[in-house]
């Protein structure tokens, strides 16, 4: 049996940290046509047959203005004045279904109206991409797990059919991406992150994008060299996949994203199973609330330099008295949140896509 400390560090950063994403570089769902099976035919490691996840599917380019046009407002916005300038703030999630991929009208009127885009990363910076593989690969010399641990990651990973291309991520990073992966079973991919979508319209559209952390930041929440901390880490994350809390909380969380209920967010630690003892407390504190301080510096030091920025970082950081939203009302922001109006039935809206929604507040432009 293992402990549960570390157990909030692995189980957030699934949900918070965009180096698992990563693995979606690998397959993008916007790429050139493919068709994704419903479920893969594979072995396991000892050659029995075995039903795999359902693979990532990537948009036909001919696909993608149906998607548009019937793309569905959904996630968290709110809407910052200050100088007579407007800013947005946008929750995110960095895995989530196909027909969630890309933004509705509210949010994508509030990106156009932006003339810069602020990210928790560049994704797409080659650099930023370079010094991120480079962190996430074990070291050479590196403590490996305890045989017994060791046996139950391998477990999971071929379970995951994700072998090929996690094997020779650290033992703790392989544990985030099954996490993260974890309810693809549901639909809820990586490869379907929000974040990446966002990080495109900025560069099809010219605006320049503002990176509000580094990766070494983000490396340092996940990895550790001592070999006690990540055999403690990785052990309580194998106990979240087994036991199927991991792939419950990676539901909830982005089923409560698309339906913009902060209420669910703000509640998290009630009900995610992951905080139970002080020190986990103590981890979420430094993964969601330690952070928040330095994106909101980031995200202020843009719109008081004369800019309108469109922010757009993981949900959980919108939640609570230490939330972006409170930190930029403290800095002077008027903050509103848009609420989006019901989406309108639709008799047989196309495969993967939500329906139009017309927002109850335009963005300034």
């Amino acid at each position: 049996m293992t402990t549960r400390a570390g157990l909030a560090r692995l189980a957030l950063a699934a949900w918070l940290l965009l180096p698992g994403a990563l693995l979606a570089q690998q397959a993008p769902a916007m790429a050139a046509p493919a068709a994704a099976p419903a479920s893969a035919a594979s072995v396991d490691g000892r050659g029995a047959p075995r039903s795999c996840p359902p693979e990532a599917a990537p948009f036909d380019p001919a696909e993608m203005p149906q998607a548009l046009s019937h793309a569905r407002d959904r996630g968290l916005l709110w809407r910052i004045d200050k100088d007579g300038r407007t800013s947005w703030l946008y929750g995110t999630v960095h895995a989530a279904e196909r027909g969630w991929m890309f933004p509705g009208p509210t949010v994508r009127a509030a990106v156009m109206a932006s003339d810069r885009v602020a990210l928790e990363l560049d994704l797409l910076d080659p650099a930023v991409m370079q010094a991120l593989q480079a962190a996430m690969v074990a070291p050479p010399g590196a403590p490996p797990l305890p045989p017994a641990l060791a046996a139950r990651l391998a477990a999971q990973v071929d379970a995951a059919c994700l072998a090929p291309a996690i094997a020779r991520l650290r033992p703790e990073l392989q544990a985030v991406t099954l996490v993260g992966q974890s309810a693809r079973r549901s639909g809820v991919d990586l490869a379907y992150g929000i974040d990446a979508v966002i990080a495109g319209m900025a560069r099809a559209t010219a605006k320049p994008i503002v990176a509000l952390e580094t990766p070494e930041q983000q490396i340092r929440l996940l990895a550790s060299d001592d070999p006690a901390r990540t055999a403690a880490a990785v052990g309580a994350a194998l106990d979240q996949l087994e036991g199927g809390q991991a792939q419950r909380s990676i539901t909830r969380l982005t089923r409560a994203w698309a339906d913009g209920r902060l209420n669910v967010l703000q509640t998290y630690s009630q009900w995610c199973e992951c905080l139970a003892s002080e020190a986990e407390q103590a981890e979420y504190r430094q993964m969601v609330d330690a952070r928040n301080p330095g994106m909101a510096r980031g995200i202020a030091a843009a719109h008081d330099a004369g800019h309108r920025v469109f922010a757009a970082v993981g949900a959980l950081h919108m939640a609570g008295p230490q939330g972006l939203p409170a930190l930029m009302a403290q800095q002077g922001f008027r903050v509103q949140r848009v609420v989006f109006p019901a989406p309108v039935p639709q008799a047989a809206p196309p495969l993967g896509a939500g329906n139009d929604s017309k927002p109850n507040q335009p963005p300034a432009q």
